[in-house]
């Protein structure tokens, strides 16, 4: 491996992280390529086992491979998506006929699909109860869906919808609720969206999260809990998404204000 001078008070496995980082970056190794195995690396940098399962582990880290139990790593493949919260929520979308992720996926150029994995009431949950202003426990419906883009899975979000709101309007308690999504149905109804409230924070994935949406373990997620609000004052649905880290990109306008 060369080496420069600036490397050398680097630890062992940090030189060889960033000899291999250096491969990925240059195209030596591609996208979906696999990483030389644990002992083909140990041979290479004549470094033990060790040494070698501390370098892979930085590069999941940077976010460059990721690791599958059983198969190996590989060099990552698949591009963010770009998250415009100021354009997802447009009207003009649901009008059209396309609910929020439809619409981001397709400006990003993937394929986008869902699959529902559960429909119905629940007892709501004490934060969700808070942000839905109901009793901590109350009736209220859930909508779990998983997201794809291009055949990945990218995140899982859970609606919650305050059960006096909903329980007249039966598209949202079918799978597919229909053109525009569940925002769309709502404000046929009356309930006019007039504000989206979002709160993020990264942190790692669970275990679940890791097996649902296919990431490498310790790899980051972005939890974003979401209010939809309408003109009103009535929040009628609070929304509780985990996204893969190196699929979005978060990207923000708002007005300036005195």
């Amino acid at each position: 491996m060369a080496s420069d001078p600036a490397s050398t008070a680097k630890p062992k496995y940090l030189q060889i992280a960033d000899d291999l980082a250096a491969q990925i970056r240059s195209g030596v190794l591609a996208p979906g390529d696999a990483v030389p195995s644990e002992a083909e690396l140990m041979e290479r940098y004549g470094v033990a086992s060790g040494t070698v399962r501390k370098a892979v582990a930085e590069l999941r880290t940077t976010q460059l491979i990721e690791t599958h139990h059983g198969r190996g790593s590989y060099v990552r493949s698949r591009p963010p998506v770009q998250r415009k919260s100021s354009d997802r929520f447009r009207r003009a979308h649901r009008l059209a006929g396309k609910a929020a992720y439809l619409a981001e996926a397709e400006q990003s150029g993937g394929v986008p699909s869902v699959n529902v994995l559960f429909v119905g009431p629940v007892d709501a949950p004490a934060e969700i109860a808070e942000r839905l202003n109901v009793p901590a426990g109350a009736k209220v419906l859930a909508r779990k869906r998983r997201y794809f883009r291009d055949g990945t899975p990218t995140e899982e979000a859970t609606s919650y919808l305050p059960w006096d709101v909903v329980k007249d309007i039966p598209e949202m308690f079918a799978e597919n609720p229909g053109g525009g999504g569940i925002y769309a149905r709502l404000e046929e109804r009356g309930h006019v969206l007039s504000e989206f409230t979002e709160t993020v924070r990264a942190r790692l994935a669970t275990k679940a999260e890791t097996g649902a949406l296919a990431l490498s373990p310790g790899a980051p997620v972005i939890h974003l809990v979401r209010n939809a609000t309408t003109a009103a004052g009535i929040v009628v649905e609070v929304c509780d998404t985990v996204m893969a880290a190196d699929q979005f990109v978060l990207d923000y306008r708002f007005a300036a204000r005195d």
